[in-house]
């Protein structure tokens, strides 16, 4: 028997995902903050276009926000000095937590260092401490709330995505007197799809079960003050618990919780993910702040964001580009193929200087391999012209993207009202 060999392990295993086209290859960019939507590509040389930021509404740009921060950072410094139990809570961590509990009208709120963080650390919390807890996910969850979940060690039932029947007959297979979490997100951002929040909230309620929804990839971009998904369908009153990011459409960092106080203290006072993390700096808070009052009074980047995204699904269509019928702001063109999602967006890049990053497994099922493209209110009729030219001419000379798209869109939910068909 041989010693193992550690070197051999981690060269086969990288060598695997090259051989699959899986591996991942980081855009050497640096952003202009005087555009938002370019870049300087350090790798080919040249200024790219990006059509995958997840800064939806631009606002990692905004002169308001770019303003605050930079007066937060000489007033404070560059970091917070601690976890928030041990000096790191400043005033204007206070302020932002009680403008994000007024957002989603709950009581309270609480900042995490990243969306991801407060999804495991919450529902681990609350999953291991909620005395014979069964879980309910939806089949789509992201990877931070099936971790999250996961780390938690109560029963997990997971439904068959956005379908609401499937929940209510899991639902019913429990006993009416064990506490039941409900988890789903507002916006999946692989397929653009929302969830059927309303009917969900009925089960909910029928059922006696704590409601647990995402809202990371809506709050900022949907509802009259950037609240979200549940703010756009009136059901603020009717969530127990909001997850949000703060990375997303207030085009920062970070991550928050928001329910009544007893809840989002509960998660404060016992979380982990919380409890030993330090704190975000004060000059990003204030930055947050500043997008968050933006916002809150001014929905113009959200109406801009949703002409923009219906003027280019329409010309893609027009095209026959396979973009899945999404309603959200998010389009997912399908490939259907690792190592031709690979190929088409090096071609992009090499060719056409527009960057997309490929959306591979395990980020979604194998097969159903894709480009998520992701238009901002600053792209111009000119950029979704060029990328749409660009994306027919390499279709045109890729046959196999043509056969196999068809198969990985036939492979994703179409969502209906009722759940998925």
């Amino acid at each position: 028997m041989t010693l193992f060999n550690y070197r051999d392990f981690f060269t086969n295993e990288l060598s695997q995902l090259h051989r699959e086209g899986r591996y991942r290859v980081f855009a050497d960019l640096e952003r202009e903050s005087q555009s938002g939507i370019h870049a300087f590509d350090h790798r080919a040389g040249r200024r790219v276009t990006i059509w995958c930021s997840n800064d939806y509404l631009s606002m990692g740009v905004h002169p308001d926000v770019i303003g605050a921060a930079r007066d937060a950072l000489e007033q404070y410094g560059a970091g917070a000095g601690g976890t928030r139990n041990i000096s790191g809570t400043s005033h204007k961590h206070v302020l932002l937590e009680r403008e994000l509990a007024d957002l989603h009208s709950k009581q309270s709120a609480l900042l995490f260092t990243s969306g991801y963080v407060a999804n495991d650390a919450a529902l681990s919390s609350l999953g291991r401490f909620l005395p014979g807890c069964v879980i309910f996910s939806d089949a789509l969850n992201h990877a931070s709330m099936i971790e999250g979940m996961r780390r938690s060690g109560p029963e997990k039932r997971v439904f068959a995505h956005n379908d609401w029947r499937d929940l209510e007959r899991q639902l019913a297979s429990v006993c009416k007197y064990r506490p039941k979490l409900v988890c789903f997100e507002s916006c999946y951002s692989m397929d653009g799809d929302f969830a059927p929040m309303e009917a969900i909230c009925d089960l909910a309620e029928k059922h006696n079960a704590f409601t647990y929804v995402d809202e990371v990839h809506a709050v900022g971009l949907y509802g009259a003050r950037g609240a979200g998904v549940a703010e756009r369908d009136g059901l603020l009153d009717r969530i127990d618990m909001f997850q949000g990011t703060l990375s997303k459409g207030f085009g920062s960092i970070g991550g928050y919780i928001a329910g009544s106080r007893d809840a989002v203290d509960f998660v404060r006072s016992f979380a982990p993910g919380f409890i030993f993390s330090t704190a975000l700096p004060p000059s990003v808070v204030a930055g947050i702040r500043a997008a968050l009052h933006h916002l809150k009074e001014d929905g113009s980047s959200r109406l801009a964001l949703a002409r923009r995204t219906a003027s280019l699904k329409a010309k893609m269509l027009a095209n026959g580009i396979p973009v899945l019928p999404s309603p959200s702001h998010i389009l997912p063109v399908m490939i259907g193929d690792a190592a031709l999602a690979k190929t088409i967006t090096d071609q992009l890049m090499g060719e056409y200087g527009i960057y997309i990053q490929p959306i591979n497994y395990p980020t979604v099922p194998r097969g159903t391999e894709r480009l998520r493209i992701t238009p901002t209110p600053l792209h111009t009729d000119e950029d979704e012209n060029a990328l749409v030219a660009a994306l027919v001419a390499i279709r045109q000379a890729s046959p196999r993207w043509r056969e196999l798209a068809v198969a990985a869109q036939q492979h994703s939910p179409v969502v209906t009202a009722g759940g998925v068909a």
